[in-house]
């Protein structure tokens, strides 16, 4: 390693010092030793330590945004070489720079303001809360996408922005009927600021989710994700998380272990055993990664410091045969007939109209029932939720329990 950071004058910099430090402190050398003969990576570790000029996230933007870019930055940010930085929101300013930079005059005079005081001035409000995501970055590239589309489509009718009629318009978003609900924020910026006259765009109507399991594949793959040691930890807590709690991979993928705990808390859901004993498993595996704010991770990702990608865990899913969509929505679909709108919004960490919708899709299931009766045994009201695990899941005599707030998303008991 010491070889590795190396500069032309024979010492290693002093920003990477703290580098050095941390990987040579490791419990295990061999996997580091293979990082350096063989990972690309390491090479432009290598390149970075040699040149001349400071290191800098400005000077790591400047490099292809490729993945050996992004693995060094993290290693970067993890040791405390480099300060933290909202890795999503620095994402959008650097794309949202790069386009700009390819666009028309004229279009540029309309999509700049736009996209720094509709879009980035939003982003960055989210990122100061800790909610800007990936999924949240790529929908802002989306948007911003489709309103440089929508200009070049006006170009072509021979219109200016300030012609644009509701016949326009709707001629556009017939032909794009994919693309109609991304440009309804430039839509809104444009008339707020006298640009266009009122108009409007009707958004698609909801679709109501169509995939579901039955209950015999629910519990067989809940009970699969609990005792089949054949298949990977973390794809046994993920599909336990899903089918139990309904919880989204965007969600599960943040989780640090931190938060799970077996002191009680203020507001605890407790984890049935079987659960509780594989996160207690992945928590004690000594490979999780530390994030640049010194939490551990609960599945962590290949770059240090982040987490996985929803989207490939999502085809590892499939591919083991736990489809997380339709297992996620019949654990939804089962709460929502069970516990009233509000209680599954608290516990499951959703919207309340998000909630409401479910509860109107689940139809008048819970009509003529009993106050507190349901098909899970246990008692409801609006502060405390208790629902018994059946013995199917093989967790008897076992409970979870959620009471209030949404912030403490999982506790753990052993």
């Amino acid at each position: 390693m010491h070889d590795l950071l190396t500069n032309t004058a024979g010492e290693v910099p002093a920003g990477l010092a703290a580098l050095e430090a941390v990987l040579t402190d490791v419990t295990n050398p061999y996997p580091v030793l293979e990082w350096i003969r063989r990972s690309p990576a390491a090479r432009l570790l290598a390149r970075l330590a040699q040149a001349a000029d400071p290191l800098t996230h400005q000077a790591l933007d400047a490099l292809p945004p490729d993945a050996n870019t992004a693995y060094v930055r993290g290693l970067l940010v993890t040791a405390g070489v480099l300060p933290q930085r909202q890795e999503n929101l620095a994402r959008l300013e650097i794309w949202l720079t790069g386009k700009l930079a390819r666009l028309p005059a004229h279009h540029v005079t309309l999509i700049r303001p736009f996209a720094e005081w509709g879009i980035v001035k939003d982003a960055r409000r989210r990122a100061a809360r800790g909610r800007y995501s990936l999924a949240a970055f790529k929908g802002d590239c989306t948007g911003i996408r489709v309103t440089i589309r929508f200009l070049a489509w006006l170009d072509d009718q021979d219109l200016h922005v300030r012609d644009l009629s509701q016949a326009h318009l709707d001629d556009w978003t017939s032909t794009h009927a994919t693309q109609r609900t991304c440009l309804i924020p430039f839509v809104r910026w444009a008339h707020a600021r006298h640009i266009v006259r009122d108009l409007e765009i009707h958004h698609r109507p909801t679709q109501a989710p169509g995939t579901f399991q039955d209950e015999t594949t629910h519990q067989a793959e809940l009970r699969r994700c609990l005792t089949d040691t054949e298949l990977p930890l973390h794809v046994r807590i993920i599909g336990a998380l899903v089918r139990l709690y309904a919880l989204p991979l965007t969600r599960i993928v943040e989780l640090t272990t931190d938060q799970f705990h077996q002191d009680a808390e203020a507001h605890p859901v407790l984890l049935p055993p079987a659960p509780a004993r594989l996160l207690d498993e992945q928590i004690t595996n000594p490979g999780e990664a530390l994030t640049p704010s010194g939490q551990r991770l609960l599945l962590p990702g290949v770059v240090p410091g982040r987490p996985r990608n929803p989207a490939g865990l999502a085809d590892q899913m499939r591919q083991h045969g736990l489809p997380v969509r339709a297992a996620r929505n019949t654990a939804l679909m089962e709460a929502i007939t069970d516990l009233p709108p509000i209680v599954v919004a608290d516990l499951f960490g959703i919207s309340p109209a998000t909630a409401q919708r479910w509860s109107q899709l689940a139809g008048n299931r819970r009509r003529g029932r009993k106050r507190g009766s349901s098909q899970i045994p246990g008692r409801v009201d609006e502060r405390t939720v208790r629902v018994c695990v059946s013995e199917a899941l093989g967790n008897s005599g076992s409970s979870m329990i959620a009471r209030g707030g949404s912030d403490c998303l999982i506790g753990r008991v052993l």
